[in-house]
């Protein structure tokens, strides 16, 4: 009688793990691909690189979307919005190695802009992006609609979610202060500030085609200039050539070239 009790929990036993290790087997493949498919439609950047490092490219994206929580307020999270948010962070550090944002456990999804008080109702709504501090520091707030118009086929200079990462990248020294530290070298720091406010006195006299926004303080001007460097690249290296390189450094990147946008 005991043999057979001990029998029938035995076979339960098996049954029951059996059942737990099928439902938590992700579909890999199936994922893979549909991260695959969403690179190669919606991300230029991605499209542009040879096919070693867009093997590269998609571990990178794959592991980012294994570190970072992604999350929807008023609206369901999709796959294209995990590819586009994750290529976002990517691309800024693909020149960089091993480079992970420790600075970051959460990105919340809006459906648009919103307001001081993450509202994404009312008539007070003009924020498209944020990186969170305080209570809300390690968390990032994006609107989908500014997700998308940046990986759009016009999306001109502008690229929000890039320019939120580039923040990140920029605190991630302690400092938002537009001066990367950890990736730009001390000897160039003092030349970096000088141009940056070279520049920002162009953009108040009407004389440089960076937007405007970029004048608000240095913090600002680094991520609106990267936004520019990753969209319009041969625009920025033509216009803008000293910018060009000092980017070009920051990030181990020469995305103007041709044959592949890794350099340095």
């Amino acid at each position: 009688m005991y043999l057979l009790i001990i029998l029938i929990l035995g076979v339960f036993l098996a049954w029951f793990i059996f059942r737990k290790k099928r439902n938590i087997t992700p579909a890999i493949d199936k994922t893979a691909g549909e991260y695959q498919a969403a690179l190669t439609t919606h991300v230029d950047y991605y499209a542009r690189l040879k096919q070693d490092d867009k093997l590269r490219f998609e571990r990178l994206v794959n592991a980012f979307l294994s570190d970072v929580t992604i999350e929807g307020v008023g609206t369901a999270v999709t796959n294209v919005d995990r590819v586009l948010i994750a290529s976002s962070a990517i691309i800024p550090i693909f020149g960089l190695g091993d480079w992970k944002y420790k600075n970051l456990t959460n990105v919340i999804l809006y459906p648009d802009t919103f307001d001081q008080e993450f509202q994404f109702e009312g008539g007070n709504r003009n924020i498209s992006g944020m990186v969170g501090s305080g209570y809300m520091n390690g968390q990032m707030l994006l609107s989908r609609a500014a997700l998308e118009k940046g990986f759009s086929k016009s999306p001109g200079k502008e690229n929000t979610a890039i320019h939120e990462f580039v923040h990140l990248l920029d605190k991630s020294d302690g400092a938002t202060d537009g001066v990367p530290e950890n990736l730009l070298a001390h000897q160039y720091t003092i030349p970096w500030l000088k141009m940056i406010h070279q520049e920002i006195h162009r953009i108040e006299q009407g004389k440089s085609d960076i937007n405007v926004y970029a004048a608000t303080n240095e913090a600002e001007f680094l991520a609106v200039a990267s936004e520019y460097f990753f969209e319009k690249p041969d625009q920025l290296k033509h216009k803008h050539p000293e910018l060009y390189q000092s980017l070009s450094q920051i990030f181990q990147q020469d995305p103007a070239k041709s044959d592949t946008l890794i350099n340095l």
